[in-house]
């Protein structure tokens, strides 16, 4: 298995080495060279497995050579060993053919957990092999860091900083990222937005003798193994509403596109889904997009799903990627474009290519909160803000027969206000984080400059 760059300019590397890499040497991310397939009665045999059996039957053919079958189902068993449901993403019904797909059961409450415990077991056993060491940064809207801080913490072989935008996440998304007292791990407040966070992060990867001083790798959606993770969750949830022998529609809340495309990878693997539906908040640019063709960013505004607000989606490019027929020279003058400009025009063949698979919505504050407040009245359900833009983009997409599965990606009590404000409900958190809020907090303050986050990281990492 070979993972090639979407830009076209960087080395063919294996799973292993994609995975430690993160972000190609020419800017673009790593995808699989050809995406393996699953036959109608592969599909079918996942009926009835665990969540572990299936994630190794659905993510073994993406490593290649890199890890024994034994070493991998292993890895799996550790990295789901610490969820808070057996199902480990149980489905959940609300109405007529529509369902919500739980993903909030892991250590830190997010569906980041599905993929970042994974890559916290396969990066300590690749690097513990190599005898190696590398320093981790990624950028978050709020739950990619905590949920990479629980992966890694108290790790022996990787330092972790992590950027979030100074007051744009929630308090227990903060505290998350504060609290863990191991000193391998890094919380910096970075004053800007999310976007300036991921910019940031893509300058130091993107700075080759910084990258290779401190042996930089990243472990935000542009890692492909992130995305492979998410996959999984995609079979077990179709196959459990009767897939491959019936077509199931999925939509999902995403602001980085990163689980949708994980999506599109279980489609492209075989997997029946009829229709991947876009559910954005007011920061809406993937929405636009797919309705105007044209991608522009307007600048981040805060909203009560912060882990949305986001202009520039990383992952989309994975996808115009394939749209534009994996020409990567095509999708460098995008990326390009939109560095110099801030906008680019999607051509018209792949944005019709992005449309036979991609519908989308948006969702107001207004109509997040409503939907947070109708659900729970109809059924008893509370949903996070994140969860019920989805849901409420979800029921503009319902088609008779077909399933829909709306993706449920946090717990409510990581945003208690927004669901207070809602219901009249404050959810609490599992008794396993009752004392979040009694935890010290070791945070970093830093301005948004390049340099200076380097010098920080130089000082701080173990030698």
């Amino acid at each position: 298995m070979r993972y090639v760059s979407t830009r076209g300019r960087a080395p063919v590397l294996g799973f292993e080495e994609a995975m430690l890499t993160g972000l190609a040497r020419d800017g673009g991310l790593y995808v699989p060279e050809t995406i393996p397939s699953m036959s109608h009665a592969e599909i079918a045999a996942l009926a009835g497995l665990g969540y572990e059996e299936a994630a190794f039957e659905v993510m073994r053919p993406f490593l290649g050579e890199s890890f024994s079958d034994g070493e991998f189902r292993d890895i799996i068993a550790r990295a789901y060993r610490g969820f808070g449901h057996p199902a480990r993403a149980p489905l959940v019904q609300l109405g007529a053919n529509h369902f919500l797909l739980e993903l909030f059961h892991g250590p830190t409450l997010a569906f980041k957990d599905f993929a970042m415990q994974l890559i916290g077991q396969l990066f300590q056993a690749a690097l513990a092999r190599r005898g190696q060491r590398v320093t981790i940064v990624g950028a978050t809207s709020g739950d990619t860091g905590s949920a990479a801080i629980e992966a890694f913490r108290g790790l022996d072989n990787v330092d972790v900083f992590i950027l979030f935008p100074e007051g744009r996440v929630s308090d227990v998304q903060r505290r998350q990222m504060t609290t863990p007292s191991e000193a391998n791990v890094h919380a910096l407040a970075l004053r800007g937005d999310f976007d300036d966070c991921q910019a940031r992060l893509k300058d130091m990867f993107n700075d080759f003798a910084f990258r290779d001083e401190v042996r930089l790798a990243g472990v935000n959606s542009i890692n492909w193994a992130r995305v492979l993770a998410q996959v999984v969750y995609y079979f077990t949830a179709a196959v459990s509403l009767g897939a491959p022998h019936r077509e199931i529609d999925f939509t999902v809340p995403t602001g980085n596109f990163g689980d949708i495309f994980a999506g599109y990878i279980a489609r492209r693997m075989g997997l029946p889904i009829g229709r991947l539906v876009i559910a954005t908040n007011l920061n809406d640019i993937l929405h636009r997009a797919l309705e105007t063709g044209i991608y522009e960013t307007r600048g981040v505004k805060p909203s009560i799903s912060p882990s949305m607000d986001i202009q520039v989606s990383s992952n989309f490019e994975r996808a115009l990627f394939d749209a534009l027929g994996r020409e990567g020279e095509a999708v460098a003058q995008l990326m390009d474009e939109l560095k110099a400009t801030g906008r680019f025009t999607i051509p018209q063949g792949a944005l019709e290519a992005l449309r036979e698979v991609f519908a989308s919505g948006r969702a107001s504050e207004e109509e997040t909160t409503a939907t947070i407040r109708r659900l729970y009245e109809s059924t008893g359900q509370i949903l996070c803000p994140h969860s019920a833009v989805g849901a409420k983009v979800a029921l503009e997409h319902l088609r008779a027969p077909v399933p829909m599965v709306s993706l449920a990606t946090a717990h409510p009590a990581k945003f208690p206000d927004a669901v207070e404000a809602a219901t009249g409900i404050r959810p609490p958190l599992p008794g396993r984080m009752a004392d979040l809020h009694e935890c010290k907090e070791r945070v970093s303050e830093v301005e948004n400059d390049l340099a200076a986050l380097q010098a920080l990281i130089r000082e701080r990492i173990a030698r």
